[in-house]
């Protein structure tokens, strides 16, 4: 199991980085549904220098039958990563109750991780759902940030599209990511892979859909140059 020696200096590297004034950021905020009726957010602010990259993230759901909450949902997520490779890991999520916790580093001999279904080391460059990356799209596995499994993925193009953003039309490339949870379907602007929205099922055949709101700077400007 890793102990707090361990996953202390990654957070403190977390906090280092998202204060360094020269690094670059990129943030999103998506608005999220669940069969086209709205439930709440979830946003990503990414902090670069160099070869490092810090990602906090915080997604709250509600969804309400008769303006009672039947569903709750909150998760808070901080990442550290190193030249494409996850250097440690923070998660905790809340769904409905049901408290889930994930956390790991970067070792010697792999990737120490612990979650509720124990502590394993996972070996190589591990990776979580981090759509934000289009690198996501080359995995073929990928670490769950909410329930700790190494899923086996797979990923394949589909077909482009137009999306709205920023009150225009932006052409989007879309994919569909095969995992053992579900198939996924991701949106990247064609001139600048930015991630631009998401599909994913939920339980009883429901579906959750991701639409950004918020962009970086890069896409915003693609979609105002259209």
């Amino acid at each position: 199991m890793t102990s707090l020696k361990t996953t202390l200096p990654a957070i403190l590297l977390a906090i280092l980085y998202a204060g360094v004034a020269t690094a670059e950021q990129q943030s999103w905020r998506f608005d999220v549904s669940l069969d086209g009726k709205p439930i709440g957010f979830h946003t990503f602010d990414i902090s670069r220098n160099g070869t490092q990259e810090v990602l906090t993230t915080e997604a709250r759901f509600d969804v309400k039958f008769l303006f009672i909450t039947a569903f709750r949902y909150r998760h808070n997520n901080t990442e550290v990563w190193d030249d494409g490779c996850l250097e440690s890991i923070d998660a905790s999520t809340d769904s409905n109750g049901d408290r889930l916790r994930v956390s790991g580093a970067a070792a010697a001999n792999g990737f120490d991780l612990n979650s509720d279904l124990g502590s394993t080391v996972l070996p190589g460059c591990v990776q979580t759902f981090a759509y934000w990356k289009p690198d996501v799209l080359k995995a073929s596995k990928l670490l769950n940030s909410q329930t700790g499994e190494y899923e086996n993925v797979s990923v394949e193009f589909e077909q482009f599209e137009q999306l709205q953003i920023g009150g225009r039309d932006l052409e989007a490339r879309r994919y569909r990511l095969a995992a053992e949870s579900g198939d996924i379907r991701l949106w990247y602007a064609s001139e600048d892979d930015i991630w631009l929205a998401l599909e994913a099922p939920a339980k009883g055949g429901r579906t959750i859909s991701y639409r950004a709101v918020d962009l970086p700077e890069a896409a915003l400007l693609l979609a105002k140059n259209e």
